[in-house]
């Protein structure tokens, strides 16, 4: 037991759980252990059904070890998380986002962010590019402000930019890897394919244009690794500036070891060869020594096994190649149990829904499940009853809970904190923790010093919240910083921007957020300073090089 923890899961690392490591078909006894506790402990808060002879799972085993493993097989912390984008799910109804986004602004989001090449790597997990260098960080700022779009069909608060990033993640898993599952020539066909590899081309860019753009990559980031977890597998990062392998070096002690196995810092000379160990030549950009003609912005180029595997409906050419209409698509069964590609959206206002090809699934390979989130499917009597007893237990524990707070907490004042109120909201107290508390006097009166009556008006009448009125202190004059103090912290602003500057490499992709506990400070905003950008990559390198010196041995 003692290569074990207290929840059963290896502690021996299963080489960073990369595919097909740590996938369905793939799991060592303690891994499997974890996933059916998981299970158990979903099914228990209503948030998963295993199925049975008439309805499929609510989530294939693949969705669920998404969790497990951003969690290090933690049940409890999986579960959490899971929830939690369950929940997100379906206050955002991203069911129907994804079916109803109109497809140019659609279109418009997918040039902002890494882009599918329609290939994938030797062992059919899709490859995607993301030119940053190609971005105007003026292009950005507007789509980021833009208002949001009247075609918006969903009910929530949440920024229209955002709505339209989900929605490419909707993409990635409700089409890109379920086709990408279900190509039979493939190695290690007894897993589905749950993830993506990326280039992340750096080609060009200063450090003030990486930093302008740092907000709209964490986008990516913060989404990813909240909802989307372990979806990235490989990144490979290329055209780095001449000081982001001395910062990457200095500064990945701060993220997951996991994290770092991914990433492959590389340089020009090594690039081509490098990117031929994982993806065949045919099968990556020309601009990084492989044979694909396919450039950041074009619609995929889809790769020759893809094309002969499906069944076209459609026949949509790009530069003499095949590839697939603007907008989302996503799979369905028909009746024969086929995939169908359907492209959806809208489309000049209407709703797109039309069958661009079809695909027959070989029983060698393990299919994905067509959603990321809950398949929705009617349960059966006795699990819909075991559900609501489950929901009316937490909603009556919650009530309970409650009912505390306003018991011993602040919600409601105490009894003797007030004895009245006006008579116009006298009619008000039903239902309300002043009920029945004032029947004469109104409002509360008392006597002073002078034996006088004074009446009690309070902010905390009905239908109000408690007003807290705190003196206002004097107004002093700050000291302002000495020419020292203002030096150092112009330094100081320098170490953490150049802190960050690995994080926004990785948020182009969705990992900024999996830094390790203790450097939380890594990932947190910097206070920007026009000074600091401005700084070129040799200031920026000289700099962290004076600081990463070694000091000389105290005798």
């Amino acid at each position: 037991m003692e290569n074990q923890r207290a929840d059963g899961a290896d502690l021996t690392r299963v080489n960073s759980y990369q595919w097909p490591s740590g996938h369905v078909a793939h799991l060592t006894e303690g891994q499997l252990g974890a996933l059916a506790r998981f299970k158990k402990i979903c099914q228990e808060k209503g948030y998963y059904h295993p199925g049975d002879d008439k309805i499929p799972p609510t989530h294939d085993d693949e969705t669920l070890l998404r969790y497990l493993r951003a969690r290090k097989f933690v049940t409890q912390e999986a579960f959490t998380q899971f929830k939690d984008t369950e929940d997100w799910r379906k206050e955002h109804q991203l069911d129907k986002l994804y079916d109803t986004i109109d497809i140019h602004e659609y279109d418009q989001t997918r040039r902002l962010y890494p882009q599918w090449t329609g290939r994938r790597d030797k062992r059919g997990i899709p490859f995607y590019v993301y030119e940053i260098g190609d971005l105007d960080p003026k292009e950005v700022s507007v789509y980021s402000n833009s208002k949001d779009s009247k075609k918006q069909s969903t009910n929530t608060k949440t920024p229209w930019r955002m709505l339209k990033l989900f929605a490419l993640y909707e993409n990635l898993c409700r089409f890109i890897l379920p086709m990408c599952s279900a190509i039979p020539d493939r190695p290690h066909g007894e897993t589905p394919i749950s993830q993506s590899n990326n280039i992340v081309d750096m080609s060009g860019v200063g450090f003030q244009k990486l930093w302008n753009l740092r907000s709209h990559m964490s986008d990516a980031s913060k989404l990813a690794t909240a909802h989307y977890p372990e979806t990235l597998d490989r990144i490979f990062v290329v055209g780095a500036p001449s000081y982001f392998p001395t910062v990457w070096g200095w500064v990945q002690k701060w993220f997951d070891p996991i994290t770092v196995s991914k990433i492959f810092i590389l340089s020009p000379k090594d690039m081509a060869s490098t990117l031929s160990k994982y993806v065949d030549k045919d099968n990556f950009p020309k601009k990084y020594g492989g044979n694909l003609d396919w450039k950041f912005g074009d619609m995929p180029n889809l790769e020759p096994a893809i094309v002969k595997s499906m069944r076209w409906k459609e026949d949509i050419e790009l530069n003499g190649h095949r590839t697939l209409p603007i907008g989302p698509i996503r799979w369905e069964y028909d009746e024969n149990g086929d995939l169908m590609a359907m492209a959806v959206g809208t489309e000049n206002g209407k709703p797109r829904r039309r069958v661009i090809a079809g695909l027959h699934p070989e029983p060698t390979v393990a299919p994905l499940a067509l959603s990321p989130g809950r398949v929705d499917a009617p349960l059966s009597h006795t699990a819909s009853q075991q559900h609501s007893t489950a929901t009316a237990n937490m909603a009556s524990s919650d009530l309970e809970n409650n009912a505390e707070a306003c018991t011993n907490g602040t919600p409601s004042p105490a009894a003797a904190s007030r004895a009245g109120t006006s008579s116009t909201k006298f009619a008000q107290q039903d239902g309300t923790h002043a009920h029945g508390q004032l029947a004469d006097g109104t409002p509360q009166q008392h006597r002073d010093a002078r034996g006088e009556r004074q009446a009690v008006v309070e902010p905390n009448t009905v239908g109000q919240a408690p007003k807290e009125h705190p003196m206002k202190e004097p107004d002093f004059e700050e000291p302002q910083p000495s020419m020292m103090e203002q030096a150092k912290d112009m330094a100081g602003q320098a170490v953490e921007q150049a802190k960050g500057l690995p994080t926004t490499v990785m948020s182009a992709v969705g990992m900024g957020g999996q830094t390790t506990e203790g450097s939380k400070e890594a990932t947190e905003a910097r206070k920007e300073d026009p000074a600091i950008d401005r700084m070129d990559g040799r200031n920026v390198e000289e700099f962290l090089r004076s600081q990463t010196k070694s000091k000389p041995e105290q005798t």
